[in-house]
């Protein structure tokens, strides 16, 4: 057989499949859709579920793909096994309802033997133990000989889960030989050991269990299999390891040059060039598919999988960042079945490196941390971590639980779960209490009893409408009426009034009658589709069943539509100039202002801020109809309409159409052109989350208003710096310059002053058995200066350890530091620090050289300068 590269067998595969009728589509992006049951697509059927269940009509019957698949199961046992790993990409043909096992059986073995050409004497069978017509197949279609089709029981080649469709399967494996086996006289097909490698599953789902138990034939039985591409890529080049494989083994090489390490030499750096390179591809995918770093679902992997390989990055020397540098090597081995990857290369590359920057920010701290409590547990004879000191880790120093544990297994501990996990709790219960949900008013049971009750919306067409008071509740009590001076939510059978939602602001407005005179400040939406009316009774008395006329704000409406419609343009202007990475992740439009954010993980130069605006505006002042369609969800869908993915929609929906520059599903009012708008500004972009941006942004008078107050500062600088507009950069940079200088003068005084007090504090030094130990407490220096102090400390000590405060704003400032032959004998001055800040009410630490921290009782500074040179002695070897 040929030794078929990674890239060649995927393009045979799927083109093999074309011949035989299959539609080619490409892989599915790895966050499923419309499907709650998965975090991340795990196998190459689960994108296609739709198709099986009947619940969309597939674009062909016979459906081939190579999809991308990330599993987590066994992620600790990456880079242990040759097998495992949490990338994969899946091979797979498909049948809904077309052909089935007379055929699915012979192309299989078509593709095998004639297409890779795998030698015919070394490949064997199994099927499900009851399934006589795959056997009839294998053996009289085929020809495999009856001793190489071995029947196996429901646990091996049945595939179900719970009720629903489901069937046997038909495995395919391969014999690398005697010499791979475990030499049992009973190693044959399902044997544990490595010498039959099962590589290709197909199933024949025929079967629709019930809920009694029953299995009863599906009129239309359907294909589904799937061929692990990396494992047939090792069997193909007659290798051991996935990792082994052309395509891996180039990313592996490639971290091993960047380390100074040759893979195969070492089986501790296998381990971790194999994490590395597996996590780093399964990364790469993550982020060019819209995944972000977070703490929450899948967010949770990809953080996950990046600290796990930057912490085995550590253990290879690497102790910058350098994932973001891989990238490059994944996506020239990939870009050719994915180019999506080689668009979004450089924002694939900024994610990560963003990512390693924060997780290197902490993990030394946290490292240094954790080796304290490893110590600890050694030293009094324990092998679990207490709980909250493992969720201290991960609450303040971003470490996943996991990568404590993987940590505590490699000197043989544990972590106790269930402390840990009773912290985690206990931080979601203190959220949840001191969160203020602004809609909370509306889940009270009060809304939930007026089951008939409903409001009619005709704002999109009217500013003003009449109406019947239906139900008016006052102190969260229903009541037939209100009078003048009382706070009301009123609801009404017909309104004008937006209900906030969407991300756009309630109306305000007023409520009246010949008699009665209410000003509404805003309008929410409480259970169903009730509108309820916020405001005050200024005039008359106000009974359930009158009838009033509503009438909105309408300046304040109109503000609001340039500001929604605006940010319409912003979504798609950042997509065009930012990438189609951006996706809208939260807004908020009032009358005043817009904020809109979005997926991007590094600020926008000012460039890009510029060029964003300008364009906005150019589309304003195009002067372009706002459309409005009302349609099928799924038609708007297939039209190109884009949909925010955290919000709910109906199965009707309406589409905002900006010609053919924006088209969004949206609820709420917009103008009818563009150059309702007026201009567009933009006032701040700030992060608002890991790879989160925030734009703030003003239209029409706002921005108007927002020029006449820059004007006016810059009127106001003119004045106080003397200067004409054009000279006030040249004087603010010649002022700038002075500051420098006198801060370099001011600098070199503290310098001066600290050397001269050096010499008090070295004559002070106490020698305890060769080591010099030096703790005062200095008044005249702030904090930057007790670190100066250090330093020259050490340098001119040599061999010392230093504990040295400050009291500044009423706290003590604690600073440690440690020579190298200090450390090398015990001291670790972060622990040091940490418990004398105890000692004062307050927290500290750092690493084993370094360390500062804060206490609060002034009055036992003493007492906490006692405690360190006590600490000092008790830990010196």
């Amino acid at each position: 057989m040929e030794k078929l590269g990674m890239n060649e067998i995927r393009e045979k595969y799927l083109s093999f499949f074309e011949s035989k009728g299959h539609l080619r589509l490409p892989s599915f992006s790895l966050v499923p859709k419309n499907d709650k049951s998965l975090l991340l697509i795990n196998a190459g059927m689960a994108p296609l579920k739709p198709y099986f269940t009947g619940k969309e009509i597939p674009p062909s019957k016979r459906v081939t793909t190579c999809q991308k698949c990330i599993r987590t199961p066994d992620i600790d046992r990456v880079g242990k096994t040759a097998r495992h790993g949490t990338f994969f990409e899946m091979l797979g043909n498909f049948s809904f309802g077309d052909y089935f096992k007379k055929e699915a059986i012979p192309w299989a073995w078509e593709f095998v033997t004639k297409v890779l050409e795998l030698p015919e004497d070394r490949l064997w069978v199994t099927i499900y133990e009851n399934d006589d017509e795959a056997f009839e197949i294998w053996n009289k279609v085929v020809g495999l000989p009856p001793e190489r089709i071995v029947r196996m029981g429901k646990e091996d080649n049945f595939w179900e889960i719970g009720t629903g469709p489901c069937g046997p399967c038909s495995e395919i494996y391969f014999d690398r030989g005697e010499d791979k086996g475990c030499g049992k006289p009973t190693c044959g097909v399902g044997c544990d050991c490595d010498r039959f490698i099962e590589f290709w599953n197909l199933v024949f789902t025929q079967f629709d269990k019930d809920a009694e138990g029953n299995y009863n034939p599906l009129p239309k039985p359907n294909i589904d299999t799937g061929m692990g591409l990396e494992r047939i890529a090792t069997i193909m080049q007659e290798v051991d390891s996935i990792f082994d494989v052309d395509v891996i083994r180039g990313i592996t090489d490639y971290v091993g040059k960047m380390a100074g390490v040759k893979y195969g030499a070492d089986k501790k750096s296998d381990v971790s060039l194999r994490v590395i390179t597996d996590h780093i591809r399964g990364v790469t995918f993550m982020i060019s598919d819209g995944i972000l770093p977070s703490n929450e679902g899948r967010g949770y992997v990809l953080r996950r999988l990046l600290r796990r390989a930057a912490r085995y990055g550590k253990l290879l020397g690497l102790d910058r960042p350098f994932l973001y540098d891989v990238v490059d090597v994944v996506v020239e081995h990939y870009k050719g079945a994915y180019p999506e990857i080689q668009e979004r290369k450089e924002y694939i590359k900024s994610v990560i490196k963003k990512e390693e920057e924060r997780f290197k920010e902490t993990i030394d701290q946290g490292l240094d941390i954790l080796d304290g409590y490893i110590n600890d547990l050694k030293a009094s004879g324990k092998n679990v971590l207490d709980g909250s000191k493992a969720f201290k880790l991960y609450d303040t120093y971003g470490f996943p639980i996991e990568l404590t544990k993987e940590i505590l297994s490699e000197s043989g501990m544990s972590v106790d779960e269930s402390g840990y996990q009773k912290e985690l709790e206990n931080q979601r219960l203190r959220a949840r209490s001191s969160r203020k949900e602004d809609n909370a008013l509306w889940e009270k049971d009060i809304y939930s009893t007026m089951k008939d009750i409903e409001t009619k919306f005709v704002g999109y067409e009217v500013f003003k409408s009449d109406a019947k008071v239906l139900a008016i509740i006052k102190d969260n009590e229903l009541v037939n009426s209100a009078e003048a001076g009382e706070e009301v939510n009123i609801i009404l059978d017909t309104t004008p009034f937006y209900a906030e939602s969407g991300g756009q602001v309630g109306d305000s407005g007023i409520i009246k009658s010949e008699d009665v005179y209410i000003n509404i400040k805003d309008c929410k939406k409480a259970g169903g589709n009730k509108f309820v009316h916020i405001g005050t009774i200024e005039r008359g008395i106000l009974n359930v069943g009158d009838t009033v006329e509503a009438i909105i704000d309408e300046k304040n409406r109109m503000s609001t539509a340039r500001n929604h419609t605006a940010t319409h343009l912003l979504h798609s202007a950042l997509r065009k100039f930012i990438g189609d990475h951006v996706h809208q992740a939260g807004s908020l439009v009032t009358p005043d202002r817009l904020r809109f954010d979005f997926t991007h993980y590094q600020a926008l130069t000012a460039d890009e801020i510029k060029m964003i605006e300008d364009e906005v505006n150019e589309k304003i002042y195009e002067s372009i109809d706002v459309s409005i369609d009302i349609m099928s969800q799924d038609e708007a869908i297939k039209k190109g309409a884009m949909a925010l993915f955290q919000e709910k929609y109906g199965d009707v929906v309406r589409v905002v159409n900006i010609s053919d520059y924006s088209k969004e599903l949206c609820g709420g009012t917009h103008v009818t052109n563009t150059i309702q708008i007026g201009a567009f500004k933009i006032i701040a972009e700030s992060g608002v989350a890991a790879g989160v941006r925030r734009i703030e942004a003003v239209t029409g008078l706002g921005a108007l208003e927002f020029l006449n107050k820059k004007g006016e500062l810059i009127s106001n600088i003119e004045q106080i710096l003397k200067v004409n507009e054009k000279d006030i950069v040249d004087r603010i940079a010649d002022l700038s310059q002075t500051i420098k200088d006198l801060e370099r003068q001011l600098e070199q005084l503290k310098s001066k002053v600290v050397l001269s007090m050096s010499d008090k504090l070295i004559n002070s030094a106490e020698d305890i058995n060769g080591i010099k130990f030096v703790s005062a407490t200095l008044n005249d220096l702030d904090v930057d200066e007790l670190k100066m102090m250090g330093d020259i400390l050490k340098d001119r000590l040599k061999s010392t350890v230093i504990i040295l405060a400050t009291i500044r704003d009423e706290k003590i400032n604690f600073v440690g530091m440690a020579t190298k032959d200090a450390v090398e004998r015990g001291i670790n001055v972060g622990n040091i620090i940490r418990e004398i800040c105890q000692v004062t009410d307050g927290k500290g630490g750092g690493r084993a050289d370094m360390a500062q921290g804060v206490g609060n009782n002034l009055e036992k500074i003493n007492i906490a300068l006692e405690t360190s040179r006590s600490l000092f002695i008790e830990k010196l070897k």
